[in-house]
């Protein structure tokens, strides 16, 4: 089981800190994968879900931990034609599922699961979350990752 820190959050939402590369680092080293959001403007690289706030710099992106939600059509076009490293990403807007550059499902709240899905944000739906602590899949993305993976752990 993965567990990715949305945005580099692990303990709760905290909006104004989401992105932030420092808040990211700290998912990285309790061992997380994490879901960034990536913007570019004017060819430069940016995280930030709602525009660009965190300027960053393609060596930056270049780890394997990342679930990287590219958030318009620059983003989008560069990352599939950049093949200086194989980035783990995804578009997505409401869609029930969206497959990964790497094959794995990205799964709606509210949609079935399988094997290779990953279940994204689990509270969104349901506050108890206890449908992320008997899933079967393959990764769980959540604001309150640490809380998932202990109870997860203690099962």
């Amino acid at each position: 089981m993965k567990y990715i820190a949305h945005r580099g959050q692990t303990a709760g939402p905290k909006p104004d800190q989401e992105n932030h590369p420092a808040l990211i680092e700290l998912a990285l080293n309790k061992g997380y994968d994490v879901e960034i959001d990536l913007c570019m403007q004017n060819g430069k690289l940016y995280l930030g879900h709602d525009g660009p706030q965190h300027p960053i710099d393609e060596k930056f992106l270049q780890n394997s931990k990342f679930w990287i939600h590219v958030k318009d059509k620059e983003t989008l076009e560069w990352i599939s034609k950049n093949k200086s490293y194989p980035y783990n990403y995804f578009w997505h807007e409401n869609d029930k599922y969206t497959v990964t550059s790497r094959g794995h499902i990205w799964a709606h709240p509210t949609s079935e699961l399988t094997e290779s899905s990953v279940l994204v944000m689990p509270e969104s739906i349901d506050p108890k979350m206890k449908n992320a602590m008997y899933a079967k899949c393959f990764a769980i993305c959540s604001d309150y990752i640490d809380h998932i993976k202990k109870i997860r752990d203690m099962l």
